[in-house]
């Protein structure tokens, strides 16, 4: 399994999931369910907001870099972050599928039907059934 969605690299939240995805994904130790959203959803919405492309952090992982010096090149190559960048990301983030009127909050609510987690209230966002689904929190 990744790592949480609330763990952190340089204080950005999701970031480290990814680059465990990705590590997993080419040593083929990363399940079948994560295959298809690689580089998509939240990946491609951190990608989106450093201003890189998924495929160049792709290679910048694989190439054996640590979590902090893709950040780093993420950084250099994209765009710099400020205080309120992080501040922005970690609360859109960790709060995604609650009231999201973009499909964010039936993405999720269908997400916990299939996992049968409908009843689960106490799932409020992604970050939440990430948690439930991959058995970090019951």
């Amino acid at each position: 399994m990744p790592r949480s969605a609330y763990d952190q690299t340089s204080g950005l939240v999701y970031f480290p999931r990814m680059c465990e995805k990705i590590r997993l994904h080419a040593q083929g130790e990363l399940p079948a369910d994560y295959h298809e959203y690689l580089g998509k959803g939240f990946d491609g919405r951190i990608c989106g907001f450093l201003r890189v492309s998924y495929d160049d952090l792709k290679a910048q992982v694989l190439s054996g870099k640590t979590d902090d010096e893709v950040l780093a090149w993420c950084l250099e190559n994209g765009r710099g972050l400020e205080a309120i960048d992080y501040l922005v990301w970690n609360g859109f983030a960790r709060k995604r599928g609650w009231r999201d009127e973009d499909g964010g909050s039936e993405f999720l609510a269908n997400a916990k039907a299939n996992a049968g987690f409908a009843n689960r209230d106490a799932i409020m966002t992604m970050f939440d059934f990430y948690e439930h689904d991959e058995g970090r929190a019951s």
